[in-house]
């Protein structure tokens, strides 16, 4: 045990003061950033590549003008405390997806406009000049937004042709709604159209999901025994949509045949264990489901993906 002599603890004590009053060096303040994450996320499924792309998120206000429309306010406040989300406040993204098959790029709808969709893209490492297919499940504005540059006549993606489904396009095209007549009219002559079982690109098949909109449709990737589907907008919300599927959503135009779609699809998935991507999910969307009663509870994939190499 050390001993200090009276000499030095007189020292000491005299020096303590001084030495806790000298400034500290002083840095520059960091600003505030804000929350965020990249703009992408990438995996491998068999041979091919697959990348989300965040083209844009935000807050909204009372989501159950949106969400569980036929349910009574303090079940959806229950289930929302549950699973530790507000009742009163949401999130939503808007999430593109790329598959590179090794001889095509593939994109899977285009976000609210195409600001949004290339500056992901971009970060992504991707041109619009190198996608080659330009997949649209439906034809709501929030997927084929980025369809025309920022002068509203020109492709935004030159190169590509359109798979759509022929019911969806028909349906559309009978509505004349205006983002449809002037984001996808001007491509008809480079639309080819599936149906259900349809083929949109090697490996990618068109499945009907039908409810959301009149031909909304998933899409089922698949790559060397491996396997992801593409889902778009069969569940809206993570919980709201997959817990309680018969829970009604404000934008499905069939409201029973959205929800016959959601357990159909996500049936599909949790039997087979597969994963999915879904369009407004929690970026960067990517997770699986377990069935559980009469809905389905989610699990955002964590490292399992990076393992495919």
């Amino acid at each position: 045990m050390t001993r200090l002599s009276r000499r030095q603890a007189l020292f000491a004590g005299a020096t303590m003061p001084l030495a806790a009053t000298l400034p500290l060096p002083v840095f520059a303040k960091a600003e505030m950033q804000g929350a965020g994450f990249a703009p992408f996320n990438r995996f491998k499924l068999g041979a091919y590549e697959v990348t989300t792309l965040l083209a844009g998120t935000r807050a909204g206000d009372k989501p159950q003008e949106t969400f569980g429309t036929n349910a009574s306010p303090e079940d959806f406040a229950a289930l929302s405390a549950a699973n530790f989300i507000p009742a009163d406040r949401t999130q939503n993204f808007f999430t593109p997806v790329v598959v590179n098959t090794g001889a095509e790029l593939v994109l899977f709808d285009t976000g609210l406009s195409a600001e949004g969709t290339l500056a992901a893209m971009t970060a992504a490492g991707f041109t619009p000049d190198q996608v080659d297919v330009v997949v649209l499940t439906h034809m709501h504005g929030d997927h084929i937004g980025g369809l025309m540059g920022a002068d509203g006549a020109t492709p935004t993606f030159a190169n590509a042709r359109y798979v759509t489904g022929a019911v969806e396009h028909n349906a559309a095209t009978e509505a004349a709604d205006e983002g449809f007549v002037k984001n996808v009219t001007p491509l008809n002559d480079r639309i080819t159209f599936v149906d259900d079982g349809g083929s949109a690109a090697a490996g990618i098949t068109g499945m009907a999901a039908f409810g959301h909109s009149p031909g909304h449709m998933v899409y089922s990737v698949e790559s060397e025994g491996q396997r992801l589907m593409i889902t778009a907008d069969t569940a809206n919300h993570y919980v709201w949509s997959l817990q309680r599927p018969d829970w009604e959503v404000r934008f499905d135009r069939d409201k029973a045949a959205a929800a016959a779609a959601r357990k159909a699809v996500f049936g599909q998935i949790a039997a087979d264990k597969i994963p999915f991507i879904g369009y407004h999910m929690p970026f960067p969307g990517v997770g699986y489901v377990e069935a559980t009663g009469d809905g389905f509870r989610y699990v955002p994939a964590s490292y399992q993906l990076m393992l495919n190499g």
